[in-house]
């Protein structure tokens, strides 16, 4: 054989292996699965939204409230409302997820103590803190909570486009 149908036939083989192992690459690597939705309630919309807050509404009035619901003062205060106040909608609901994990079939038998330690204290303390999402609110009343002021919704972005002279729409 000369030596440039060596050469060309090595160069052939290698790239017929090159593209070979391409291939089986491509198919023994793991296919990219589309990521599953967010299970956490701020990232849903419309009706899984609303499923998704009456599912937390039924575990707050049946399981949390009856059992860690605590007397309301004006240093502990709640809202008989409360899932007409985001901030309290977010936390309860990322608790109840955390209950689901740590206290459901297959969690390990230290799951209820470290969701009590871990999730329940730092929440109920942080919803129930003077200062928090219901500070506004008395037993029997709620008040929504004023949203902080922004200069701009984003700050970052371009420019917005100069208002039209006076008398033109």
């Amino acid at each position: 054989m000369p030596t440039e149908a060596v050469a060309v036939s090595a160069e052939a083989r290698g790239a017929a292996a090159t593209e070979e192992a391409d291939t089986k690459a491509d198919s023994t690597a793991p296919q990219e699965e589309p990521p599953s939705p967010s299970h956490f309630i701020l990232y849903k919309q419309g009706p899984e939204y609303v499923e998704a807050l009456r599912q937390l509404t039924l575990w707050a009035h049946h399981v949390l409230l009856p059992v860690y619901g605590r007397e309301v003062t004006s240093t502990q205060p709640w809202c008989s409302r409360w899932w007409e106040h985001p901030e309290a909608v977010a936390q309860l609901h990322g608790l109840w997820l955390a209950w689901g994990e740590l206290t459901g079939p297959g969690s390990g038998m230290c799951g209820p103590a470290n969701w009590h330690r871990d999730y329940l204290v730092p929440v109920m303390n942080s919803l129930r803190d003077p200062m928090g999402p219901f500070a506004g609110c008395k037993p029997g009343v709620h008040r929504g909570k004023e949203k902080p002021t922004v200069d701009a919704l984003d700050p970052f972005g371009p420019p917005p486009p100069p208002p039209p002279p006076p008398g033109q729409a």
